[in-house]
């Protein structure tokens, strides 16, 4: 991810988490053979609800509205083990389509950060704001317990969570601004991810939600923001004033029709950091990255009628882009990064014929989560496609959490 350059016949040696040299005839404990394949750096899913695996193919073809309706519904009586089987689930998924680091938003947050320590990923998460009659002050607590339960996580990294302005009081984003400035924390919310949101918003308020934000003072270097398919021009004019951060989910926002427009040519332009995210598997199916990135170009050349947005935009997105949100070091292939990759076995038939020229252009267009063959996060292989003993277990382990799930779906029919 250094403009594009591709090095080849050179080896990369690790020491403890970190890349110390890149070179010719490098020396090291343990050799991975990498001839004839792809090293990049891992993807960085900027935006998911792990655990909502359980909610998979759950109420597919409902508009968004009416589909959180029924999601709310069964997450009525959710349970803090079917969080945590959901989130193995999830981050069995990413870690087997080369996602190395991901940033979370859900319920029973420590259940998720026990099934990331346990599998070996990276995730950025805390105890969600949600409700508008929500205990502000109760989740203040919940909020300062966990963070400090993290602060020095090797692989856990504590943040805010504020699910939007129209799902919390306002009175959240005040609380959330505080925390953020008290504990040093980034705060996530969803923003103007529909046309009724917006509406409602401005008939409310009398300004756009990205306005609103500004009016409360709640924008800054340490906002994320999620969705932004309908947001104005001047609205991202404040987002690149305040240097906040934004997610692109592209596959969420057309399953759950959503319209709008993210605008990604304009805030690339104008400097903005830009992360791609999957959303959950409830509202995409699916978390592969790979699948994300070549969705987020073909929606901005269908929108635009152009091709300005090129493949190598959105992996930077989902690497290096990714890595400055999250908080992390990574995100690159140079000495004093974080050692976050991944090998690509580039002779399946879909990554064929592959050279210099097009290699970008396979990454993003034609290779799938599949096409991985080892998962590095700090320096340690957490996922290894030849590894058939580790892959036997992996399925049945996953065979007893669709079990589980299933058993806790049924209930809803």
């Amino acid at each position: 991810m250094d403009n594009g350059r591709i090095l080849e016949n050179i080896d990369i040696r690790i020491e403890e988490n970190k890349i110390a040299e890149i070179g010719e005839n490098l020396k090291g404990d343990e050799k991975i053979d990498c001839s004839g394949k792809i090293v990049m750096p891992g993807l960085v899913n900027t935006h998911t609800h792990a655990a909502m695996t359980f909610l998979r193919g759950f109420r597919d073809d409902l508009e968004l509205n009416e589909w959180l309706r029924e999601m709310w519904k069964v997450e009525a009586r959710l349970t803090p083990e079917i969080v945590y089987v959901g989130s193995k689930l999830a981050i069995y998924e990413m870690l087997s389509t080369g996602t190395t680091a991901f940033i979370d938003m859900y319920f029973f947050p420590d259940e998720t950060a026990k099934a990331a320590k346990e599998l070996g990923i990276k995730a950025k998460l805390g105890p969600p704001i949600l409700g508008l009659d929500a205990n502000l002050d109760a989740l203040k607590k919940e909020i300062i317990t966990f963070a400090k339960n993290y602060e020095r996580d090797e692989l856990v990294k504590p943040f805010i969570n504020v699910h939007s302005i129209y799902a919390c009081p306002l009175e959240a984003l005040d609380l959330s601004k505080n925390l953020s400035e008290e504990l040093n924390l980034d705060i996530q919310i969803h923003v103007s991810e529909t046309r009724k949101e917006v509406f409602d918003c401005k008939k409310k308020y009398g300004v756009f939600p990205v306005e609103l934000l500004e009016k409360r003072e709640f924008l800054s270097e340490r906002v994320q923001m999620v969705h932004l398919g309908w947001i104005t021009s001047w609205e991202i004019g404040l987002i690149r004033k305040r240097n906040a951060k934004v997610t692109h989910c592209p596959t969420s926002n057309m399953k759950l029709a959503t319209a709008g427009f993210f605008p990604f040519k304009e805030m690339h332009d104008m400097g903005i950091t830009i992360g791609i995210g999957t959303d959950g598997a409830a509202s995409n199916n699916c978390l592969d990255m790979f699948r994300e990135m070549k969705n987020a170009v073909l929606l901005q050349r269908n929108n635009y009628w152009n091709t300005d947005l090129k493949a190598y935009h959105v992996l930077q997105a989902a690497t290096v882009n990714g890595a400055k949100i999250f908080g992390i070091n990574s995100g690159k292939i140079a000495p004093g990064y974080l050692a976050d990759l991944i090998i690509i076995d580039p002779y399946s038939p879909n990554l064929q014929p592959i050279r210099n020229d097009n290699l970008i252009s396979n990454i993003v267009y034609s290779a799938i989560g599949t096409n991985v063959e080892i998962t590095i996060v700090n320096g340690k292989i957490v996922y290894d496609s030849r590894n058939r003993e580790q892959i036997e277990r992996i399925r049945e382990e996953i065979k007893q959490i669709g079990e589980k799930i299933n058993e806790f779906i049924v209930q809803e029919h």
